[in-house]
Formats: structure tokens, C-alpha cells, sequence
């Protein structure tokens, strides 16, 4: 019997012109024998823009819904989700060779890890790429070390959330995405290690593509009102969920 893994993407109009991008990186990974790939593309809004460039492949499942953000599509996307593990793949961003084997390598070894993540670069617009410092050890993630970091270091995670590799079952326990304008990766990531031990591959597992319409970039972004009562939520959401005692695994 086949298995799958998910690629879940939310895309709006700005974004879509790099869906043919990451659908090359897609089809140039190499599962191992019985497993396949699916890709769930869910538009953050209704519109005509996004559709044209998503790809006719029956692997590739195209939906719209009212716009709420990032998160919000994702979680909606998980709705035909059929892969045991679900992987993040924002339009504007690649997968590098191997990306998703490793994934799967992670986690159908180690059935106590709950999630895995891996090492990431910047692909600026000329083409070049830039890492990340301080990328931790390849290795297992013990709970509370994403939170401990992220704390001390001004609300940066030391694990990129867009490198996320989650069971699903895991996943939708916690509810998915955080309901969030900005940061719903991060609560997620930080939930994820409030309950669980995850993975860090040191090997490129994201290709971030940095361009000026992206809406991390934006001033609203940012704003150090907003960006307060985000982390704090994200926080306390955390705390919470390891103050309660219950385990993955």
C-alpha cells in the first residue's frame, strides 16, 4: 500500500508566480519505495491570479477559502490531508534534493521524535544563498530546548519553523496553526516542543527565498505592538501546554 507524505502550501496572488518553482523542487525528490508525495495548495482568498499557476498533476490538490492568513490555509488544506506526515512548503520557497527523504528518514525510525526540522538558507534574488548562525548539532531536539533559545535570544528560534516536518496526528492534537496574523509557524513550533522531542538535520532541507513582496518584510510585520502581544501569546501557549504534563510518545 502506498503512503504519503503532505506538502501543505498557502499561497495568495503576490506569491503564486513562484508556485512552478517549487513544484520542480517537488518533483525532484526521491521518496523511498512505497511512498509518494502529495501536495495540498490552499489560496488565502478567492481570485483568479493563483489558479494559472498551479500545476496539472493529480498529485496536486488546489483549493480556495475566505482569507484569514498563513495559518488559517494551511490548517483548511489539512481537511484532504492523507499523508502521515505533513511537511510546510511556503509558495515563494524550494526544496533542495533529498529534502523530504530525510524528513521521512527522521521520523520512521524514531517513532518517540514528533517533528522534525532541518537547516535552511536565505536564496537572495541574484541567485546566491546565505546561512543561518548558529544552527544547532544534527540530532534529536530534547522538549523545551526550541522555547529556552527562543526566549534568550529575542523570540529566534535557533530550528526554522518553514523547514517543519510534523505527524499529523500531532499536528491537528495541537490544533495546527496558530490563529495569528504573523508568528503561526512559531506558536506551532514551540507547542510542537512543549510536548514532544523533535529533529534537526543538518543538511539543507529549505531553500527561503528572500524578495521584496514577501510579507515578512512588510512594516506591519514588525510593528513592535503587534510583534509584543504575538510572542506573548506564543509563549504562554507553550508554557501552558508542558505545564499540563502530557507527553508525545
Amino acid at each position: 500500500m502506498t503512503r504519503h507524505v503532505t506538502v501543505v502550501t498557502a499561497v495568495h496572488a503576490p506569491s503564486a508566480r513562484f508556485l512552478p518553482e517549487a513544484y520542480r523542487s517537488l518533483c525532484e525528490q526521491r521518496l523511498p519505495d512505497g511512498w509518494e508525495w502529495e501536495w495540498l495548495v490552499q489560496e488565502d482568498g478567492h481570485g483568479e491570479e493563483v489558479r494559472t499557476h498551479v500545476p496539472d498533476d493529480p498529485r496536486v490538490s488546489f483549493r480556495q477559502g475566505r482569507a484569514g492568513g498563513p495559518g488559517v490555509a494551511r490548517t483548511m488544506a489539512l481537511a484532504r490531508a492523507q499523508g502521515s506526515y505533513v511537511r510546510v512548503l511556503d509558495a515563494d520557497d524550494q526544496l533542495p534534493p533529498g529534502a523530504l527523504g530525510r524528513d521521512l528518514a527522521a521520523l520512521e525510525t524514531r517513532p518517540d521524535l514528533g517533528w522534525a526540522t532541518s537547516r535552511a538558507l536565505d536564496l537572495l534574488p541574484d541567485g546566491s544563498t546565505a546561512g543561518f548562525p548558529g544552527d544547532p548539532e544534527e540530532g534529536p531536539i530534547e522538549r523545551g530546548t526550541v522555547l529556552g533559545h527562543w526566549s534568550a535570544n529575542d523570540f529566534r528560534a535557533q530550528v526554522h519553523p518553514a523547514t517543519l516536518c510534523v505527524r499529523r496526528e500531532l499536528l491537528l492534537a495541537l490544533g495546527g496553526w496558530m490563529a495569528l496574523p504573523a508568528s503561526e509557524d512559531t506558536g506551532l513550533l514551540l507547542a510542537l516542543d512543549a510536548v514532544s522531542r523533535g529533529w534537526f538535520s543538518a543538511e539543507v532541507g529549505l531553500l527561503y527565498r528572500k524578495w521584496e513582496g514577501q510579507v515578512t518584510g512588510r512594516p506591519a510585520h514588525t510593528d513592535p505592538v503587534e510583534r509584543e502581544a504575538r510572542m506573548t501569546v506564543v509563549a504562554a501557549r507553550a508554557r501552558a501546554l508542558a505545564g499540563l504534563g502530557w507527553r508525545y510518545g
